[in-house]
Formats: structure tokens, sequence, C-alpha cells
């Protein structure tokens, strides 16, 4: 849901999409004071029960592809592949994830995920790539 931008904001976030800009403020050390640590993803194993990580798989699919993307290769919100993620701690993607990018239509999911959940799906997004994707509740 767009914040403070509305129709204009979301026009030049396309614009960007379309011209293959990236997304500076998912950058490294971005997770500094946000609450979640700037961690590679080998570090990164959060316990999710079986049931929950399926249910953080169709979060995934359904809730982030609906801006991101059927397939995450970006839409209103940039591709979020891990190609297109290189370099990005999961700590940085737990806490765009969990906090939101204001001024953008990136929404907030920390009032309905975990730390621990938000990383989980930080991991799924870094081990995933076309082909590659973990199954449905996998552990990344």
């Amino acid at each position: 849901m767009p914040r403070g931008g509305g129709m204009a904001r979301t026009g030049i976030l396309m614009t960007g999409i379309l011209a293959g800009i990236t997304w500076p403020w998912i950058g490294e050390g971005m997770a500094e004071g946000a609450g979640v640590p700037s961690r590679s993803v080998s570090a990164i194993r959060p316990a999710i029960a079986p049931e929950r990580a399926v249910a953080l798989t169709r979060f995934i699919r359904q809730d982030c592809g609906a801006c991101h993307g059927i397939t995450l290769k970006g839409g209103l919100g940039p591709d979020i592949r891990a190609s297109a993620l290189a370099g990005r701690t999961a700590g940085d993607l737990a806490a765009v994830i969990l906090d939101g990018i204001p001024d953008t239509p990136m929404p907030p999911w920390r009032p309905l995920l975990s730390e621990d959940e938000a990383l989980w799906i930080a991991g799924y997004l870094l081990a995933s790539e076309a082909g590659a994707e973990p199954e449905e509740g996998e552990q990344p």
C-alpha cells in the first residue's frame, strides 16, 4: 500500500524498475540499529517449524509476489531473486522485510512476522534461483 507518494511515487518506482535501477536502500549495513544484525545467509538458519516454513513459502509467492512479480523478477517492486540480491546480507534483507522502506510502497511486515521468520525469508530469497528454488517449506 503506497504511503505518502501515491500514484506519482508508483510511476517513478515503475520507471526505475523498467530502467534497471538498483535500489540502494537494500545496502550493506542497513540493519545496523534496525534490530536485525547484518549476517551472511550461511550464518542464518533460524529454527522454523515445517508447517510455518510452508506458510512462509506461500507468503513469499503470494504477498511478495503481488509486488515483486509472481516469479520475483520485479514488478512494482524490484527483482528479489538471488542473482539480483548478490552482495546483500540476510540481515539487510530482513530489516527491509520487517521495517519496510519509508515513502515507497514497500510495507513493514513486522506486525505479522518475527525476526526469525524475516531472516528465514531472507535466506530463502538469497538461496533461491529459477530452477533451484527450495521446495515449498524446505529450509533455505
